[in-house]
């Protein structure tokens, strides 16, 4: 029999043999919509070519990136405030410097905001431990002098880790990640000295990045996905707990020519509240920690 190299952090469970549980309400489907808002340093370090890469300065790309924040980010509050969603914000911590007004927003809704780095021009996978501690560290005292707690939450930039991440999440006082996609259900990921932190679902295939920007789906094609993918998992419910994630950059799902589908998809979702458990991410994490241990894989 051969073993291969294991990351140690789960084992494998088939999602049918769990126990089931409710959401609050009991509800069978929670809903969570994360809005990533980054900022790149201009010239240097990485950002995601969203047209052919030149050389730096990649004028092009960077104010591509950057429209987002002036304006995608704003259309997609406007839905969010007209239909009265919720939203989990993966925030560079850059953006209190380059654009506060945004930060600012988030805060007045009183929606959560989740740990996502310094800037998206770094990958946190590639640091060494001490390095890596230190970004940690950073980013966690910017988001708690500006939002008053400290974050709950966190989605690496570039959702990239070493084989340490999950481990000083941990002792840095995170409950959860959402790095690991390899579930519909929330999972324990263990941690060294015998700790464990939360694996909330994030999944790569529903995300506007990989089907808008590198599937380059049609606006129209990629909201009949994600009805398709919320109806389904609607359907699936009624018999265990699942998360939903809608999972959207400015830069990319603020452009007019797409906002227009992705309205049809937020005011599905919005049509169904009283069917569904809309919340936050970090909301989420902590109604799983009520359960009796062994609920969960």
């Amino acid at each position: 029999m051969t073993s291969l190299t294991s990351h140690g952090r789960y084992v494998y469970s088939a999602i049918i043999d769990r126990p089931v549980y409710d959401w609050p309400q009991g509800k069978g489907l929670a809903v969570f919509l994360a809005l990533n808002v980054e900022h790149f340093p201009f010239g240097e370090g990485m950002g995601i070519p969203l047209a052919p890469a030149q050389p730096e300065p990649d004028v092009v790309n960077y104010s591509w990136r950057d429209y987002g924040n002036r304006v995608g980010v704003w259309r997609l509050l406007a839905e969010f405030d007209r239909l009265a969603l919720p939203a989990t914000v993966l925030a560079n911590t850059a953006l209190y410097d380059h654009a506060p007004r945004v930060m600012e927003a988030f805060r007045a809704r009183g929606d959560e905001i989740v740990g996502h780095g310094v800037t998206n021009a770094e990958r946190q996978g590639t640091m060494e431990e001490a390095e890596e501690r230190e970004l940690i560290d950073r980013t966690t005292a910017e988001l708690t002098r500006h939002e008053g707690r400290p974050p709950t939450g966190w989605l690496g930039p570039w959702v990239s880790e070493s084989r340490v991440t999950p481990d000083l999440l941990a002792e840095a006082g995170y409950r959860y990640v959402m790095d690991w996609a390899a579930d519909d259900q929330p999972i324990w990921l263990a941690t060294r000295n015998g700790g464990r932190i939360l694996a909330i679902p994030y999944p790569r295939p529903s995300n506007d990045l990989p089907e808008l920007h590198g599937a380059r789906q049609t606006p129209s094609d990629y909201a009949d996905i994600l009805i398709d993918q919320f109806d389904e998992m609607l359907d699936q419910s009624r018999d265990m707990p699942l998360v939903y994630n809608l999972s959207l950059h400015p830069f990319l799902a603020g452009w007019p020519y797409r906002l227009r589908h992705i309205r049809r998809v937020l005011e599905h979702i919005a049509a169904h509240r009283e069917d569904i458990w809309l919340t936050h991410a970090g909301v989420i994490a902590a109604h799983i920690e009520t359960l009796p241990d062994g609920t969960l894989p």
